[in-house]
């Protein structure tokens, strides 16, 4: 065993599905006026997939694409981490798969519940293992939300889209790279804020089930909107403290890309002014865990991560989870 000092992010890759869906055939089959997509999202089309796209599929593709930005020999990598809500099926897990058709034959392969935190939570992990093994970890966060949207639900039908993106955590002897700061979160007292009813083994498939019950519900979205507000800041600000830095000191500020009103007010807690904030939500839309690793690479495309860059990353979602990372180059 080679134990690392810390760790790197040293490849970025994404993917989303070709097909666009725009905000108008959305209002159109919801009776709403135009425009107020928006207005109260701050979304202008997301990504949806075609009829045969698979998750795994999805997730493939942004996992080639990190591991050939980071001139990662496939036989180094020991650790595929897959954060999602949607696997291809409730068993088998979906990751030893990504890991097959990537290549990657001497990698562990696991799936990531966590929501939208899902991949901050896989980030944090994967920090882990390559500080205990000195070994390269693949994470891969990917979601097709296009297939659990219920088209009647106002409050999940406008947000939520399909995408994946990748990252490959790399060991490294600089003490400045990597998670700084960390700081995880959970409150199971509002577990049932968004779910879905169906299909896990507390309500399993029966014969007195409704499609819908298998479909995305969210119960309070205004109550959502705060409690990710809250979660997101006070978390953000703890990885801060923990990485001993302040908001002034932060380059860019990569949040979970849930809705824009969010982000907006959570940069208003923090003092982060909008330049220094990286947001994808106007053409992506909200693909839950998905989100933050598609904005990383998304931004590395416009302009790379620059040695001594810090980066600050947060999110929240349903279950509540939530958490922040405070990111050196």
């Amino acid at each position: 065993m080679s134990a690392a000092r810390s760790s790197r992010l040293m490849g970025f890759g994404h993917a989303v599905p070709e097909r666009r869906v725009a905000n108008c055939e959305i209002e159109a089959k919801l009776g709403l006026e135009p425009g107020w997509i928006e207005r109260r999202t701050g979304i202008r089309e997301r990504r949806w997939v075609e009829d045969g796209e698979t998750l795994t599929g999805l997730a493939s593709s942004a996992g080639a694409a990190a591991l050939d930005d980071a001139g990662m020999p496939r036989g180094d990598v020991a650790l595929t981490l897959l954060a999602t809500s949607t696997p291809d099926h409730l068993l088998p897990p979906s990751a030893p798969l990504l890991a097959h058709r990537l290549g990657l034959t001497r990698s562990g392969a696991i799936d990531l519940a966590g929501a939208c935190s899902g991949f901050l939570y896989a980030l944090t992990l994967a920090d882990g293992f390559v500080r205990a093994q000195g070994k390269p970890v693949l994470v891969v966060a990917a979601n097709i939300l296009s297939r659990r949207i219920n088209p009647a639900e106002r409050a999940s039908a406008v947000l939520f889209a399909d995408a994946a993106g990748a990252v490959v955590v790399a060991p490294s002897d600089n003490p400045q790279t990597g998670l700084l700061g960390v700081d995880l979160a959970a409150d199971g007292s509002r577990y049932d804020l968004i779910s879905i009813a169906a299909g896990g083994s507390s309500q399993p498939f029966s014969p007195g089930l409704q499609p819908e019950d298998f479909l995305m519900t969210m119960r309070d979205g205004r109550e959502m909107f705060a409690r990710a507000v809250e979660m997101m800041t006070a978390c953000a600000v703890r990885a801060m403290d923990a990485a001993g830095c302040n908001p002034q000191e932060i380059d860019r500020f990569v949040p979970h890309q849930a809705n824009a009103r969010i982000f907006d007010a959570v940069c208003d807690r923090l003092a982060i002014e909008p330049a220094r904030t990286v947001r994808t939500i106007a053409d992506y839309g909200n693909s839950s865990a998905a989100t933050i690793p598609l904005s990383l690479s998304l931004a590395h495309e416009k302009r790379p991560f620059a040695l001594g860059e810090k980066l600050l990353l947060t999110a929240a979602g349903a279950g509540l989870t939530g958490g922040a990372v405070v990111l050196g180059f």
